[in-house]
């Protein structure tokens, strides 16, 4: 029965008679008028969800998506017609990572944050550490959020992971110093580590994350993505963890955790950080940018305290610095419990965004959907480097892994994110587009 509904309901939008933006009663008022179980309304409002078709409204209902009604079909003509001319691109549809869904972000608790925090006195002088309200705050956060307990002094507030990474970077490196990187992996951290002078070294990455046989012995440090590698997507297991943890102590390297969306995970609770197995080799670096926007420009840094005094110092000495109303915006929202709230709610919100788009992909191989705000569609990298430009010219944007290496190309597909500002509607869409195109 929940079928035929969704039937009757996909029809009804797909031919206009349920207009875009119109507002369907509720799963209880209409399981009455069909003389239907309640569960049976509510799995197909679920189904049409996941598929892009209804949009839910905080605290107002469930609307039809804007978009997805077809457009009325045309009248044949009798007269002889000029062939079509290739209609314009449609407005562009973005499936490129690294961008979070900040559709749900403009709360009254977000602008009441924003309003307090700008009414703060200005300081004359900064913490190089950063605020001690908001580094009290982080520090609770994220030992409830990833598993991360660590001092006072041992955290410091930056304005995102590659800044923290930066900083890390200035500390510890020397010109010449090696540093593994993920391969592939993510373009700006190699970017971050190269501009202070480090000889980059291509380490590789499996459907599981970072491969720790093999690493040679003379790094300083290696960057890595455990709970989500970017942009494979595979979560290191514990085993591989522990034996990285065991070659970074024997061979004095530091480990730069990335954890840039490790809240976000849809078929296990999220896992601890890697930091929380051996604090002393591990730096965490953590960002706002996921979570709420980049736009916020707050991140972390996590280490043993006298590594975390050294960055502090260098910070000092470079004369960088995490503006302090963005801070204060981040402290009241933890203090207050808003972040949690807003976590949760995105939590849920990605889950239906990534099955809107894992449907559409359905019957193509897929890696690390289980978590994060991107997934990769694995073909051939001639067909990926078609796929991205004919996808392109029809108005959506995705990305070739291609793109993600620093060398020889260990893997091909396509990289498909799903935390833009596209809608459901559009995500589908969009998707359909690449699975049509042959992927």
């Amino acid at each position: 029965m929940s079928a035929q509904l969704v039937g009757q309901l996909r029809e009804a939008m797909g031919e206009g008679r349920l207009a875009a933006g119109e507002r369907l009663p509720s799963s209880r008022a209409l399981a009455g008028l069909l003389g239907v179980s309640r569960t049976v309304v509510t799995e197909a409002y679920e189904q049409l969800y996941a598929e892009g078709w209804l949009e839910g409204r905080h605290g107002s209902g469930t609307y039809v998506t804007e978009g997805v009604a077809a457009a009325p079909t045309p009248r044949p003509q009798k007269t002889k017609t000029r062939p079509a001319r290739r209609a314009a691109a449609p407005h562009e549809i973005d499936l490129r990572p690294g961008l979070a869904w900040i559709g749900a972000l403009d709360t009254p608790a977000w602008r009441r944050a924003w309003r307090l925090a700008a009414g703060m006195p200005p300081q004359q002088r900064q913490d190089p550490h950063g605020l001690p309200g908001l580094r009290e705050a982080l520090a609770d956060y994220i030992r409830r959020s990833r598993g991360v307990s660590c001092p006072a002094d041992g955290l410091l507030i930056t304005r995102g992971a590659t800044n923290g990474l930066d900083l890390l970077a200035a500390t510890v490196l020397r010109p010449g110093d090696r540093v593994g990187v993920e391969e592939p992996g993510y373009g700006r951290a190699r970017a971050v580590l190269k501009g202070r002078g480090a000889e980059l070294v291509p380490c590789p990455v499996d459907e599981h994350g970072l491969i720790v046989d093999g690493l040679p012995d003379d790094l300083r440090i290696v960057y890595a993505t455990p709970s989500h590698q970017y942009p494979m997507g595979g979560v290191l297991p514990v085993p591989r963890r522990q034996a990285l943890l065991a070659w970074a102590r024997r061979t004095g390297t530091l480990i730069a955790e990335d954890d840039y969306d490790g809240e976000f995970r849809f078929d296990v609770a999220p896992l601890p950080a890697l930091y929380g197995l051996d604090p002393e080799v591990v730096v965490y670096l953590g960002t706002t940018a996921k979570i709420l926007t980049m736009d916020m420009g707050v991140g972390w840094l996590v280490g043993r305290p006298g590594l975390v005094g050294e960055v502090a110092l260098r910070r000092e000495e470079l004369n960088d610095r995490t503006a302090a109303v963005p801070q204060d915006a981040l402290r009241l929202l933890l203090e207050r419990g808003d972040l949690d709230r807003y976590v949760r709610r995105m939590r849920a919100e990605y889950a239906r965004r990534r099955a809107v788009v894992v449907r559409a992909l359905d019957g193509l191989a897929l890696r690390g959907e289980t978590a994060g705000l991107h997934l990769v569609v694995e073909v051939p990298a001639s067909d990926a480097r078609r796929i991205s430009a004919e996808a392109a010219e029809r108005g959506v944007l995705v990305e070739t892994l291609e793109r993600h290496h620093m060398g020889q190309n260990r893997a091909s597909g396509l990289v498909i994110g799903y935390g833009s500002a596209a809608t459901p509607a559009q995500l589908r869409r969009g998707c359909e587009i690449v699975r049509s195109l042959g992927a």
